[in-house]
C-alpha cells in the first residue's frame, strides 16, 4: 500500500464522519410519547433542589434530595447528607431543570454546566432550611455546618455529616407510602409523611418513630421567615414526648433522652396555626407488587459473517406505564438475568438473554433513583450508583421488585453541578467498589468532582485513587484489581486518553475556577491516546473474563461512544512501563454505547447506552442494548503491537500471506504529539512543533516462522505521544486484512 493511498483513505474517513455529523445536526426529534416523568402512583423521586428564597434559610441548595410526593399537591425534600427537610411546599412539584426530566420529552434538551439553573420547588414554599444538620445534639440550634469545607468554601455539597452525628440508612416502600430510616447519634428514626385537612386548611404531617436513646436530641424543623417578607409564617406544632424550643431563627423541637421508644408528630399548616395531631404507628413490612405486568421483546440476530457481529435487543418501550427506557448500563446475575439501569431512575430486570433465544421478558424492579447511569452486582445483590450515592436495592419479600433502597454509601461528596455525573461503578476483588465522578465545574470547586474513588467493602469510607479527570469512565480487572479509565477530550484533555489509575495521581484536568494551566502535581502519562479522528469520545472498558468471545477471552475492550465502536486494547508490558495500542473489533452499532458486561448465560458481551441528542454521537438512535456475539470466524486484527527503537512488531491471530507481509510498502507509520492547554482538545504536532504528522517509511519486513508475526523495520522511530500504524495485508488463505 503506497503512501498516497493511505492519505486518501484517511481523508475519506474524515469526509464520511463529517457527513454523518451533518445529518445528525439536521435530524429533528419528535416529542416523545411518554407519560409524565414524575409518575402519579410512585411516592418519591430524587433531585437536586434549589430553594434559595429570601427569608427562608440561607443558601438552601440540596444536591442530594429525596422528593416525597404527598396528597393535596404537597411535597417535601429530604436531604440525605444533612438529615434535614430542606423544603416543604404546595404546588406542582419540581421544575424540570435537571438532565433526566428536562430531556425526557425533548431528547435534544441538554443542561448547562454549573449549578444554575437548578430544579426549584414549583409552588408556595411553606418551610425552608439552612445548610446545617436537621437533627442535632443539645438544646440550642448550632448554625455551623460540621462537615469539612470543599476547596470552594461556598460549596454546600460537602458529603454526609460525621458518622458520630448520624447517617441516612434507607427508603422503604410500604403500601402507597414511603418510610425513611436514618440514625441520629444512638437513636434510630423512622419517618412517614402524610397530609390531612383541618378546618378547611391542608395540614402536612411528619410522623417520627424514635428508638430508645441516651442523648437529648434537637430536631431543626425549618427556618423562620427573616427579612422584609410580608408572608405569614407557617404554623408548627408537635405532639408526643417533645416540645418546641424557643428560637428566633428556626422552628426546633426538643426531644429528651428516653429509655423507651417514642412517637412524635410535627404538623405544618400554611399561614394558619397547625393542629396538634397524634403520632401514628410507622408501618412496616414489604409492599405488594407495584408493576404487575411484564413486557416481552425480541432479539434481532445479525446475518453478518464477521468474526464479531452485533445483535439488537429490543427495549420494553411499549409498556403499560408509558415509561421511557433510556439505558445506561447492563450487568448480570449468575443465572443470566440482566439488570438494566436507566437515566430516569428506573431499574429493569430482563430474562431470556441466552444463546439461541430471541425472546426477552422484562419487569420493572425499582424507581426513584437520581439520574443513575451505572450499576454493579455483588453477591447477587444489585448496587446502583446515582447522584445521591450508592444504593443497595433489596427485594425483601421475593416478589421481584425492590421494596427497600438501602443507602450503602454516601461517603463522598456530591455537588449540584449538572455535569458531576455518576459515571461508573465497578466491583473490585475484595468486595470494594470503584466509582468515577464527572469533573466539569462551572460554579464552585467541589471535593470529589473529577475523581475516581475506592469505596470500602462496608461502604463506610472512600479513598481517592486519582483526581484531575474531566469525565472519567472506568473498569476494574476483577482478578487483579487494576483500575483503568478513559477521559473525555476537551479543555486540558488533548485527546482521549486511557489511564492506569492509582496512588491518587493527578490526570491533568483543571476546573474553570482555577488559574489556567497551573497544575498542582505532575500529570500521569496515559497508556495510550485515542486520536480524535478515531473516536472523539471513549467511554468505559470491559474485561472479558469467563466469556465465550474467542480470541478476546480474558482481554480488555474499550467502548467508544462518539462513533460507536469496540476497540481491542493491546497491552505492551515489554518496556519500562505499561503501554497500549487499540484496534477496532466491531463498529456496526445501531445504538449509542455506554457500558456493558459479559452475560454468564451465553458468554457474550452486552452493551447498553443512551444519548442526549447533540452531545457527541453520530447516530440518531437515542438508546438501546446490543449484543456483541462471536461467530467463530477468524479474527484478522493484531493480538500484539510492540514499538521499539528499530521498528514495530505486529503479531496476528492467523498466518499471513508471505508476499504481502514482507513488502515494506504495505505498511505506513505516522507520528505526532499533543499540547495540553486550557483550550479545547489539541491539534497534532510534528517533532519540530509545527502542526501535522511526521511520516516514516518502512525499510524492511521480516515474517516469523509460524507466519503470524512480522517485524517492520522503521528507521528514525523515536519516542512520541502518538504512533499510528497502517497495513494492507492478507491472511494466508486470502482474506483481506486492512486497518489504519
Amino acid at each position: 500500500m503506497n503512501l498516497s493511498r493511505l492519505i486518501l483513505s484517511l481523508l475519506c474517513g474524515a469526509l464520511a464522519l463529517s457527513a454523518a455529523e451533518a445529518s445528525k445536526k439536521t435530524a429533528k426529534y419528535q416529542p416523545q410519547p411518554w407519560g409524565p416523568w414524575v409518575e402519579a402512583d410512585f411516592p418519591f423521586f430524587s433531585s437536586i433542589l434549589d430553594a434559595r428564597r429570601d427569608g427562608l434559610g440561607k443558601n438552601n441548595l440540596t444536591p442530594r434530595g429525596l422528593i416525597i410526593k404527598l396528597p393535596n399537591d404537597c411535597w417535601a425534600c429530604f436531604d440525605t447528607d444533612l438529615l434535614r427537610v430542606s423544603a416543604v411546599w404546595r404546588g406542582k412539584g419540581v421544575s424540570d431543570k435537571a438532565l433526566a426530566p428536562g430531556s425526557y420529552l425533548d431528547p435534544s434538551r441538554k443542561t448547562l454546566g454549573g449549578q444554575f439553573p437548578a430544579p426549584q420547588p414549583e409552588g408556595k414554599l411553606w418551610l425552608g432550611h439552612a445548610i446545617i444538620p436537621g437533627w442535632q445534639l443539645g438544646a440550642k440550634v448550632d448554625q455551623v455546618d460540621p462537615r469539612s469545607p470543599a476547596p470552594s468554601p461556598a460549596e454546600v455539597g460537602r458529603g454526609p455529616i460525621p458518622t458520630s452525628l448520624g447517617r441516612f440508612q434507607s427508603v422503604e416502600l410500604v403500601g402507597k407510602d414511603v418510610v425513611l430510616t436514618y440514625r441520629v447519634a444512638d437513636a434510630t428514626i423512622r419517618e412517614l409523611w402524610k397530609t390531612s385537612e383541618h378546618e378547611g386548611q391542608v395540614v402536612i404531617e411528619r410522623h417520627l418513630s424514635l428508638s430508645a436513646h441516651a442523648k437529648d436530641l434537637l430536631l431543626v424543623v425549618g427556618a423562620r421567615h427573616q427579612g422584609p417578607s410580608q408572608e405569614l409564617e407557617t404554623g408548627v406544632t408537635v405532639s408526643g414526648p417533645a416540645e418546641l424550643a424557643p428560637d428566633d431563627d428556626f422552628f426546633a423541637v426538643k426531644v429528651p433522652a428516653n429509655a423507651a421508644a417514642a412517637a412524635l408528630c410535627v404538623a405544618l399548616c400554611d399561614e394558619h396555626p397547625a393542629p396538634s395531631i397524634a403520632a401514628v404507628a410507622i408501618p412496616t413490612g414489604p409492599t405488594t407488587r407495584r408493576w404487575k405486568s411484564s413486557v416481552t421483546t425480541k432479539v434481532a440476530l445479525s446475518s453478518s459473517k464477521d468474526t464479531y457481529v452485533i445483535d439488537h435487543v429490543a427495549l420494553p418501550v411499549d409498556n403499560p406505564w408509558k415509561r421511557a427506557v433510556r439505558t445506561g448500563d447492563i450487568q448480570f446475575l449468575k443465572d443470566g438475568t440482566a439488570v438494566v439501569v436507566t437515566l430516569d431512575g428506573d431499574v429493569w430486570l430482563a430474562r431470556g438473554l441466552k444463546e439461541g433465544s430471541t425472546k426477552v421478558t422484562w419487569r420493572r424492579f425499582a424507581s426513584g433513583l437520581h439520574e443513575p447511569m451505572t450499576c454493579a452486582i455483588r453477591d447477587e445483590q444489585i448496587f446502583v450508583f446515582d447522584r445521591n450515592g450508592i444504593w443497595r436495592l433489596l427485594d425483601t419479600n421475593g416478589d421481584g421488585e425492590a421494596d427497600v433502597h438501602e443507602l450503602f454509601s454516601n461517603a463522598f461528596a456530591q455537588t449540584a453541578d449538572m455535569r458531576e455525573f455518576p459515571s461508573t461503578i465497578r466491583l473490585a476483588p475484595k468486595g470494594e467498589f470503584v466509582i468515577g465522578k464527572g469533573g466539569q465545574e462551572a460554579t464552585t470547586i467541589g471535593k470529589h468532582n473529577g475523581s475516581i474513588l475506592r469505596i470500602s467493602a462496608d461502604g463506610q469510607t472512600s479513598t481517592l485513587l486519582g483526581h484531575g479527570f474531566r469525565q472519567p469512565n472506568l473498569s476494574v480487572n476483577p482478578r487483579t484489581g487494576l483500575v483503568v479509565a478513559s477521559d473525555q477530550q476537551g479543555q486540558y484533555v488533548p485527546s482521549t486518553p486511557l489511564h492506569i489509575v492509582k496512588d491518587d495521581q493527578f490526570y491533568g484536568f483543571l476546573s474553570d475556577k482555577l488559574p489556567k494551566e497551573q497544575y498542582p502535581a505532575p500529570i500521569a502519562d496515559p497508556l495510550t491516546w485515542i486520536p480524535h479522528a478515531v473516536n472523539a469520545s471513549a467511554l468505559s472498558q470491559v474485561w472479558l473474563f469467563d466469556a465465550k468471545m474467542g480470541p478476546l477471552n480474558d482481554e480488555m475492550v474499550q467502548i467508544c461512544f462518539n462513533k460507536p465502536d469496540l476497540l481491542r486494547v493491546l497491552w505492551n508490558h515489554r518496556g519500562s512501563r505499561p503501554q497500549a495500542s487499540v484496534v477496532s473489533i466491531a463498529s456496526d452499532f445501531a445504538t449509542p454505547p455506554l457500558n456493558g458486561s459479559v452475560n454468564p448465560a451465553d458468554g457474550q458481551l452486552y452493551i447498553a447506552g443512551f444519548q442526549i441528542a447533540g452531545w457527541g454521537n453520530t447516530l440518531t438512535t437515542l438508546t438501546g442494548i446490543e449484543r456483541v456475539r462471536h461467530t467463530g470466524a477468524p479474527l484478522l486484527i493484531p493480538r500484539e503491537i510492540v514499538p521499539t527503537d528499530r521498528g514495530v512488531l505486529l503479531r496476528f491471530e492467523v498466518p499471513l500471506d508471505p508476499a504481502k507481509a514482507t513488502d515494506p510498502d504495505n505498511y505506513s507509520f505516522a507520528t505526532w504529539h499533543y499540547k495540553r492547554a486550557y483550550t479545547y482538545g489539541s491539534a497534532q504536532y510534528k517533532a519540530d512543533g509545527k502542526t501535522g504528522n511526521d511520516w516514516l517509511t518502512a525499510s524492511s519486513a521480516v515474517l516469523s516462522l509460524d507466519g503470524k508475526s512480522v517485524f517492520v523495520g522503521v528507521p528514525g522511530l523515536k519516542p512520541v505521544e502518538q504512533l499510528r500504524i497502517g497495513w494492507a495485508l492478507s491472511s494466508a488463505d486470502g482474506k483481506e486484512m486492512r486497518q489504519n
